[in-house]
C-alpha cells in the first residue's frame, strides 16, 4: 500500500525567515563625496590676492615709464642766483702722539739691548771656545813629550837600602770603661741640612777612660 503523501516539507527544505526578509530589501550603492579642505579654501585667497599684487605692481611700471614733461621756470630774463654757503675753515690736523708709537720706541731699545747682550754672550763663548782649544792643544803637546821613550838612570850599587828597626816603644791596649755612659746623657738635636748632631748636656760630665 502507497503511504499518502504529506503536505508538511520537512525542516531542512523550510528557509529562515530571515533569509527572505534580507533578500527581499534593495541595497543602496555608495555615492564618492569629494573632501573640503580648509586648505585648499585659503590657497585660493592668497593666490587671489597674489594675482592682483602683481596687477598693482604692472600697473604702477606702466605708469612710471610715461615720461612726464619738466614745466618751465617762472622767469626766464634773469637766471636764478642760488646763494653760496659760508666757507668753512679749513681743519688743522693735531700733533697726536699715539701710545702705540711710544710702546713702539721703547720695544726697540730693549730689541738693541737684547741683541748687544746676545753678541756679548756669543764673543765670550767664542773666546771660552779658543782658549779651552788652546789649553787642548798644549796637554796635547805635553802628552806627545812625555810619550817619547828616554833612557832611565841607573840605581846606585853601591848604596844600597836597608830597613832599619824604629825605637819607638810599642803602644799597650787599655780597656775601655762603657759603664758610665748611657743613653739618657746624650741628646740629638737637628743641625743644618738633612744632619743631626750628638750633644751632651753641660751638666753631665764624662768619666775619664782609666
Amino acid at each position: 500500500m502507497e503511504e499518502p503523501k504529506s503536505n508538511s516539507s520537512s525542516p531542512k527544505s523550510q528557509k529562515h525567515p530571515s533569509s527572505q526578509s534580507s533578500q527581499a530589501v534593495p541595497v543602496k550603492s555608495s555615492h564618492l563625496q569629494p573632501f573640503r579642505l580648509h586648505t585648499e579654501s585659503r590657497g585660493q585667497l592668497k593666490e587671489r590676492a597674489f594675482v592682483k599684487r602683481l596687477q598693482e605692481i604692472n600697473a604702477d611700471e606702466a605708469k612710471h615709464r610715461i615720461r612726464m614733461a619738466q614745466g618751465l621756470p617762472l622767469t626766464t630774463d634773469k637766471p636764478e642766483m642760488l646763494h653760496k654757503p659760508p666757507v668753512k675753515e679749513q681743519t688743522k690736523p693735531m700733533e697726536i702722539k699715539l701710545r702705540t708709537q711710544q710702546r713702539a720706541a721703547r720695544r726697540a731699545g730693549f730689541n738693541d739691548l737684547v741683541a748687544i747682550k746676545i753678541s756679548w754672550l756669543e764673543y765670550q763663548r767664542q773666546q771660552i771656545e779658543k782658549l779651552q782649544k788652546m789649553m787642548e792643544e798644549e796637554e796635547i803637546k805635553m802628552l806627545r813629550k812625555e810619550m817619547v821613550p828616554r833612557a832611565q838612570l841607573m840605581p846606585l850599587f853601591d848604596r844600597p837600602f836597608f830597613p832599619q828597626r824604629s825605637t819607638r816603644p810599642l803602644t799597650v791596649p787599655k780597656e775601655p770603661n762603657f759603664k758610665g755612659l748611657s743613653s739618657k746623657s746624650w741628646r740629638c738635636t737637628p743641625s743644618s741640612g738633612a744632619h743631626y748632631k750628638f750633644q751632651q748636656p753641660l751638666n753631665q760630665t764624662m768619666k775619664p777612660i782609666k
